[in-house]
C-alpha cells in the first residue's frame, strides 16, 4: 500500500470509479472523431439575419456626428465623442467613450450629457473561458449590472448570466440565465434556455425554459426558438452572391386575452420582416420591410478613409410617418496606426473579448 496516498483515494481508486472513468474517456474519443463545429451562442443564433441583414441594430433617427480618435492598435486604445439632434431615441445630445482592448481585456466607459453612466469590463481567463461584466447608471438614477460567464468548446457554447444579484436582502434576488447550444451533427445544433428571477423576497420566483435549433446548409442558415412565454421565432438567412445577402425573421406570439378566450382560443399577434444586404466596394446597403407596413433602408457610405456617412430612412404606411437619418462618422489616427492595424491583421492576432 503506498503510504503517501491520499484519506480520499477511495473514491477514485475503485471498480466503479475506474469504470465511469473509462466510458467517460470512450465517449470523449468518439465524439472527438466526429469533428463537429462550434455552433455559436444562443444568444447569436440568428446573428446572420438579427445582427447583420435586418435593421434592428442600425436604425436611427435625427441628426448624429461621431469623432474618434485612435491612439494605439496593439492595445487597442481610442476615445470618442458623440453627437445627435432631433432623434427619437434615448441617446443624449452629448456622450463622450473610452476603449482599451488588448487580448484578454477590453475595457469602456461611457458618460452622457445627461448624467448616465456606462462601464464595460470583459476578461479573457483562457481561450474558451471569458467573463462580461456591464455596469449602468441611468439618468433617473436606475441602475443595472449584469455578468456574463461564457465558455466556447469545440462543439458546444455554454453561459451563464445575471442581473442585478443581490442577497442583502435575506435571499437571491435578481435574473438568472444559463444557456447551452450543442451541435447534434455537423449541420444540426440543439440547445435551450433556462431562466430563474426573483424581484424580491415577497414575491413567489419566476422559472421559464426556452429550446432552440439552428440548422447550417451550404449557403443558408435556418433557426428556431420556442419560448416559455408562448413566443416562437424563425430566421432564415442566405447568402445569394458575394456580396448580396437575405434574411427573413418571423415572430409568433401565442398571448392569452380574456376577449379571445371567450370566443374559444388565446389570441394570436406575429410580424414577419424580410431584409437585404448588399455590400459595395466602400458602401453596404441594407433595405427592410415587415408585415406591419414598415419599409426601411440604411446606406453607408466611405467617402474617404477616415470619414464615412450614413443614411437611414423608415415609412410607417399603416401611421402615415416617416422618419430620417444622418450620421457622420470620423476616425483620426495616424500612418504609423493603420501600419499596426494591417500588421495585426496579417498575424491574426488575438482581438480584445468583446
Amino acid at each position: 500500500m503506498n503510504e503517501s496516498s491520499s484519506p480520499l483515494s477511495f473514491l477514485t481508486e475503485n471498480p466503479a470509479a475506474a469504470a465511469i472513468k473509462d466510458a467517460y474517456n470512450s465517449f470523449s474519443d468518439r465524439r472527438a472523431l466526429l469533428n463537429l463545429p462550434n455552433p455559436g451562442t444562443v444568444d447569436n443564433i440568428a446573428r446572420e439575419v438579427q445582427k447583420d441583414v435586418l435593421l434592428t441594430n442600425f436604425m436611427f433617427t435625427g441628426l448624429r456626428a461621431d469623432l474618434t480618435k485612435v491612439f494605439g492598435m496593439s492595445p487597442l486604445f481610442r476615445v470618442s465623442h458623440a453627437f445627435s439632434m432631433g432623434g427619437a431615441s434615448q441617446m443624449p445630445p452629448y456622450n463622450f467613450s473610452a476603449m482599451y482592448g488588448s487580448p484578454k481585456w477590453f475595457l469602456q466607459g461611457n458618460m452622457g450629457s445627461d448624467g448616465g453612466l456606462a462601464a464595460v469590463a470583459n476578461y479573457r481567463w483562457t481561450p474558451a473561458l471569458v467573463t462580461k461584466t456591464n455596469a449602468q447608471i441611468m439618468a433617473g438614477g436606475q441602475g443595472l449590472i449584469q455578468i456574463d460567464n461564457d465558455y466556447t468548446g469545440s462543439d458546444f457554447s455554454a453561459s451563464i448570466k445575471a442581473f442585478n444579484p443581490s442577497c442583502l436582502d435575506g435571499g437571491l434576488t435578481g435574473i438568472f440565465v444559463g444557456s447551452y447550444l450543442q451541435s447534434i451533427t455537423p449541420r444540426l445544433a440543439l440547445g435551450f434556455e433556462a431562466i430563474w428571477q426573483r424581484q424580491g423576497m415577497s414575491a413567489r420566483p419566476e422559472t421559464a425554459l426556452s429550446y432552440c435549433a439552428k440548422y447550417k446548409g451550404d449557403d443558408w442558415i435556418s433557426t428556431a426558438q420556442l419560448q416559455a412565454q408562448g413566443t416562437f421565432a424563425a430566421t432564415y438567412w442566405r447568402k445569394l452572391s458575394e456580396r448580396v445577402e437575405a434574411g427573413v425573421d418571423m415572430n409568433l406570439q401565442f398571448a392569452p386575452n380574456a376577449a379571445a378566450m371567450m370566443m374559444g382560443g388565446p389570441s394570436r399577434d406575429g410580424t414577419t420582416s424580410i431584409g437585404a444586404k448588399y455590400d459595395f466596394r466602400a458602401s453596404s446597403f441594407r433595405a427592410q420591410v415587415d408585415s406591419a407596413g414598415k419599409v426601411s433602408c440604411l446606406l453607408e457610405k466611405r467617402i474617404a478613409m477616415p470619414i464615412s456617412l450614413s443614411f437611414a430612412g423608415e415609412i410607417d404606411q399603416a401611421k402615415q410617418t416617416a422618419k430620417v437619418g444622418l450620421a457622420v462618422s470620423l476616425e483620426i489616427a495616424g500612418e504609423e496606426l493603420m501600419e499596426q492595424q494591417e500588421t495585426a491583421d496579417a498575424a491574426n492576432m488575438i482581438p480584445p473579448p468583446f
